[in-house]
């Protein structure tokens, strides 16, 4: 049973930071690339950051020198470092794999390519 698996919101302070985990199991497919998602009340779904299996990082113009996205394949885990964090970054945030070859750069953003999704973490960012 495929299972992807978000943790690490949380409640911050605006300029504070977070780093959300996603532990992906029993996909027995090749996973070509992996990434982070957001969607806030009222939003469609938003790409965040989304990273490949050699390594190439894509990034929403929004979280650009804020957001790091890494991952560690021995661990099967996605990371997303959130720093300078700001209201506007409150969402559920989503963990999402990708099984597709052919799927790069700007696609790697948008959900209609991913095939596995977390239930969500929520980031909230207030004073």
């Amino acid at each position: 049973q495929e299972a992807v698996v978000e943790s690490g919101g949380g409640s911050v302070q605006p300029g504070g930071s977070l780093r959300l985990s996603c532990i992906i199991s029993g996909i027995h497919y090749r996973v070509y690339y992996m990434a982070w998602f957001r969607q806030a009340p009222g939003k469609e779904r938003e790409g965040v950051a989304a990273i490949t299996s050699d390594a190439s990082a894509t990034y929403a113009d929004s979280v650009k020198g804020r957001f790091t996205v890494s991952q560690d394949n021995a661990k099967n885990t996605l990371y997303l470092q959130m720093n300078s964090l700001q209201p506007e970054d409150t969402a559920m945030y989503y963990c999402a794999v990708g099984l597709s070859d052919w799927v790069k750069g700007k696609l790697l953003l948008q959900t209609a390519v991913y095939t596995f999704w977390g239930q969500g973490t929520q980031v909230t960012v207030s004073s």
